[in-house]
């Protein structure tokens, strides 16, 4: 691959998605657009980056970003964040809203929807008394791919082997040949949106807790403080943000502030109070 090429797709990503190819990173291009250029007919990646710089076409644009945008996830990640969410967080939340009987929830980049899934199902099954209120569990991703497969809710063997429990895989999964579909009574609760962080948020509600976990190590430090400036402002003053466990807010915010719950740690707005 031409250095000039990788250079090019460096620059591509860093600002249709704010992404940061580190310099050595030359086999990641390899290995993720290898099946674009296979599937395009093409006879090398540098062909298929020449055609990149010269097409206006948005639909190659697109297919290689998809290619390239990080899609890491699985259901019930950590497994502690979900274990507080559901002993401590949202029966406070639950309180703190009996009167209005609304809760909202952002997983800010959803990948093929596992982590939004999993709350989907934690509410479901432990939570009866929310039944009436209105719930809103909004799942976006820049990656339209990601969207599409998060609304299908179809999984691999692998997929839901990595974190759903016996109990919830034969309650709310469909064995559909190799795979698992994911019961449409769970689905029909996620709102999927397509939304890129780096640019201008369309109108959302203030949120009782979002999801940003594992997802600002793609960023400069620039791109950082604009991602956790825009989503502070989407956080309700008690709500909770969760991050990915090696992340910090550390020189990006200080709006935010870490507070540990339980066995996890969240950043909440300053000044909130607890529910």
């Amino acid at each position: 691959m031409k250095t000039e090429n990788f250079e090019f797709v460096r620059d591509f990503l860093r600002l249709r998605a704010g992404i940061v190819l580190e310099e050595a990173k030359v086999y990641l291009v390899q290995a993720r657009l290898g099946p674009v250029v296979r599937r395009l007919g093409l006879d090398s990646i540098d062909t298929l980056i020449e055609e990149l710089r010269r097409s206006p076409e948005e639909e190659l644009h697109r297919e290689v970003l998809e290619a390239m945008v990080t899609t890491e996830t699985s259901f019930f990640r950590d497994v502690h964040p979900f274990e507080t969410l559901k002993s401590v967080i949202i029966p406070r939340l639950i309180r703190a809203r009996r009167e209005i009987r609304e809760l909202y929830f952002w997983s800010a980049a959803c990948a093929s929807g596992q982590e939004i899934h999993s709350l989907a199902m934690l509410l479901r099954e432990n939570f009866p008394e929310l039944q009436g209120w209105k719930l809103m569990l909004l799942a976006s991703d820049v990656s339209q791919e990601m969207l599409d497969r998060t609304k299908q809710g179809l999984y691999s063997q692998l997929e839901v082997n990595r974190g759903v429990p016996t109990r919830l895989l034969v309650r709310y999964f469909n064995r559909e040949g190799l795979s698992w579909r994911l019961d449409e009574s769970i689905r029909d609760m996620v709102d999927v949106r397509k939304l890129n962080l780096i640019e201008a948020l369309p109108y959302l509600p203030k949120m009782d807790i979002i999801f940003l976990r594992n997802v600002l190590i793609y960023f400069d430090m620039e791109t950082r403080r604009a991602i956790i400036d825009k989503i502070s402002r989407h956080l309700k003053k008690d709500g909770c943000l969760f991050v990915g466990g090696a992340e910090t807010m550390i020189g990006l915010n200080d709006t935010l502030t870490r507070e540990r719950i339980s066995n996890t740690s969240v950043y909440r707005l300053a000044g909130g109070s607890g529910a």
